[in-house]
């Protein structure tokens, strides 16, 4: 990384911490042993679902992550680190990185914050075993739904009782 001037650093940690502010989920990794070829297949795999990849110096980030959700992640922000960004889905990013972690076992994945809670390696793997949130909004609304679906169906079963009861009785008076 090139030497930065004091106002580009200024700059590097507004823009960071803006993104930390608004992010659902980041997952901290060391990308040592990265090559440039691997590096961007890892950004274009997060770029195809709207994901970030961030390199960023550890004393910069430290300071970005001062008065958001992700200050509490500060220890694993040693050595050189890469930032993985998403503002929408937590889960597909942690998804994402695994997958790219399965794929290439040279980016080491030290930790995470989802939803403003510190997450271990473990507990990332927890987590992307979980649906993707439209399958989970998706499920839930099927499950909001199922009782006012039987409670229809009982009214109408209901209904449909008493109608047959008032042809039977009607033809039960005609034939007498």
């Amino acid at each position: 990384m090139n030497k930065l001037n004091k106002n580009e650093k200024i700059q590097v940690v507004s823009e960071l911490q803006e993104k930390f502010k608004n992010a659902k989920g980041v997952v901290f990794t060391d990308f040592r042993g990265l090559n440039v070829e691997e590096m961007t297949t890892l950004r274009n795999e997060l770029r195809t679902v709207s994901l970030e990849y961030k390199v960023v110096k550890n004393t910069l980030a430290k300071r970005a992550t001062e008065g958001t959700a992700i200050e509490n992640s500060k220890d694993v922000l040693a050595g050189p680190i890469g930032i993985a960004i998403g503002y929408d889905d937590p889960v597909l990013l942690v998804k994402k990185v695994l997958d790219f972690n399965k794929s290439n076992n040279k980016l080491e994945i030290k930790g995470a914050v989802i939803e403003g809670g510190t997450c271990s390696v473990d507990q990332l793997k927890a987590i992307s075993i979980l649906p993707s949130r439209e399958v989970q909004l998706s499920m839930l609304a099927g499950a909001m739904n199922a009782p006012a679906t039987k409670l229809a169906g009982l009214m109408n079963a209901t209904l449909t009782k008493f109608i047959y009861a008032l042809e039977a009785l009607k033809n039960q008076k005609g034939d007498s």
